[in-house]
């Protein structure tokens, strides 16, 4: 039986997490030297696979090894190694065709009628003659009562969804939930038995934003670890989605009402040819860990993307070295800080593993590679907290967090800020996407609990309206841009308070017994409840 946390926790294990919690010490100038070191130009921008990543974790090692922590990835080693699949199309190689009730073809072009990838692991997909299935939105929400696929069998035929969501409450407002996404898409019509996903696009053969998504669509990509291994994906443009039956002005009212079931796509099967070719990209995870004494099978996991986005010698102006100071030197330094801290509290009852995380840059790569091979199991794994780009103000009195409203840690989390006069808010920008954008999001969609704090911006000193406008000065200076550059005059007094927040809820955690939950309304609960049995 699942416990909400708060509730849960025995008055001893408080009192020992309020003395532990009371000795804890972030220091700014300790985080301050460190992100220095980390985002220097001889870390040439962190890029995978460069002496840059070397060097980080190098360093990363270096410091835990100084901490006395053990080594937490596979075989009791520090690095796990993810190996990333880089697909690039072999040009004239993808063919595609149509083939109507009347026994018709109708060749399609690709780049023009058509777009069209390998999904599968060699690169390969040849299908011949399957039919095909229009499911709407091809979301199975059971939470808000929404079934787009019903009763029908897509075993063995190929999908076409619309893409993005319903609009509406019902789902999630003007903050965009996970059905929204084509990898969610991909494997919901996976689990079903599809050979394939076509998302239907609204916009016309000739309109520009059909004509450049067809035209970028030959560029190299590299596979999501753990993506769904469906045999390709693919787009098509309204025109040729008319041409087949399918006249999308007609059916968007239909599929927006929840009332909606796929249907097979009358007398019409798909064929497809599509190879690519596939090198390989070698990078690491890192990981350390404070074994538990009394549940070590429990896990707590702190993480944060080690990786920048490297050095571009096409980038405008003199400086070519993207260092990432700000993104991600600072979550990295403030993951070792927490584990410093932590280390000099008393052994915690469950395992605590600081998670240092590849490639998030290159599309979140490193933590979808952990959650596809854990190296500890998900089901026992407690929650993941994900440190991203700690915040550089005075203090604040809001602590927002990506996804509000998903599940009971923020709950946790809006009981130790009130003790400092302070409260968990939301990220205040929908339109950004926030909540699918770091290293917390891979842990969540395989159903674990996952905290992603952010920038507060209801100054102490100067209230929400100067907060809200330096945060957007500076992220618009310096995000993704050569000038994010470590400062001395960095005020790292937020970035204090918050480390020492997710200090104190990494604690509580470690001494439960207890298992945090996702909310009734959260698309993650049906995933975690699969896994119900190995937290009773």
């Amino acid at each position: 039986m699942h416990r909400r946390f708060i509730s849960g926790v025995a008055a001893a294990a408080l009192l020992l997490v309020a003395g532990s919690a009371a000795a804890q010490d972030f220091s700014a100038q300790r985080l301050s030297d460190e992100i220095r070191t980390i985002s220097a130009d001889d870390f040439q921008g962190r890029y995978p696979g460069t002496d840059g990543e070397k060097k980080t974790l190098d360093w990363l090692q270096a410091q835990y090894e100084a901490m006395g922590l053990a080594p937490g990835g596979p075989d009791g080693q520090w690095l796990q190694v993810i190996d990333l699949k880089r697909y690039t199309p072999v040009a004239d190689a993808a063919k595609a065709s149509w083939t109507g009730a009347d026994g018709q073809v109708h060749a399609l072009t690709p780049g023009t009628d058509i777009t069209l990838r390998a999904v599968s692991n060699d690169g390969r997909a040849s299908i011949a003659n399957a039919g095909v299935v229009f499911a709407g939105y091809g979301i199975h929400a059971p939470e808000r009562g929404w079934d787009d696929y019903g009763s029908l069998d897509v075993a063995g035929k190929i999908v076409i969804v619309v893409g993005g969501e319903p609009d509406g409450d019902l789902f999630n407002g003007p903050y965009a939930t996970n059905y929204q996404s084509g990898a969610y898409k991909a494997d919901e019509a996976k689990r079903r038995g599809a050979l394939g996903v076509i998302t239907v696009s609204k916009a016309k053969a000739t309109d520009t934003a059909w004509t450049r998504m067809a035209q970028g669509n030959a560029r190299t990509r590299t596979l999501t670890p753990g993506a769904a291994d469906t045999e390709f994906s693919g787009a098509i443009n309204a025109d040729t989605a008319k041409a087949m039956g399918l006249d999308m002005a007609e059916l968007a009212p239909r599929i927006s009402t929840g009332d909606f079931r796929a249907f097979a796509v009358p007398g019409v099967a798909l064929s497809v040819e599509v190879a690519e070719t596939i090198d390989t990209l070698r990078t690491h995870n890192l990981l350390a860990k404070i074994p538990g004494t009394k549940r070590p099978s429990e896990t707590i996991i702190y993480s944060a993307h080690w990786d920048h986005v490297g050095v571009n010698e096409n980038a405008a102006g003199h400086d070519k070295i993207f260092n990432g100071a700000w993104d991600n030197a600072s979550g990295t330094v403030g993951v070792v800080e927490m584990a410093r801290q932590l280390k000099a509290a008393p052994a915690p009852d469950r395992t605590i593993v600081f998670a240092h995380m590849a490639a998030e840059e290159m599309g979140l790569l490193g933590g979808y590679a952990y959650v596809a091979d854990p190296v500890y199991p998900l089901e026992t794994t407690v929650a993941d907290i994900n440190i991203d780009m700690l915040p550089l103000s005075g203090p604040t009195r809001d602590v927002p967090i990506f996804g509000k409203g998903q599940n009971s840690l923020e709950d946790d989390l809006q009981a130790l800020a009130e003790k400092e006069g302070r409260y968990v808010s939301d990220d205040g920008q929908p339109e950004q996407g926030f909540y699918y954008r770091s290293d917390h999001f891979p842990f969540a969609r395989a159903g674990v609990p996952a905290l992603m704090p952010w920038h507060g911006v209801d100054w102490v000193d100067g209230g929400r309206e100067a907060g809200l406008a330096a945060w957007k000065a500076r992220f618009g200076a310096d995000y993704h841009k050569p000038s994010d550059e470590w400062s001395a005059d960095w005020d790292l007094r937020s970035a204090v308070e918050n480390l020492t927040l997710l200090y104190r809820l990494g604690l509580q955690l470690a001494n439960s017994d207890a298992w945090p939950t996702w909310k009734p309304t959260s698309e993650f609960g049906q995933v975690r409840a699969t896994s119900d049995a190995a937290r009773k």
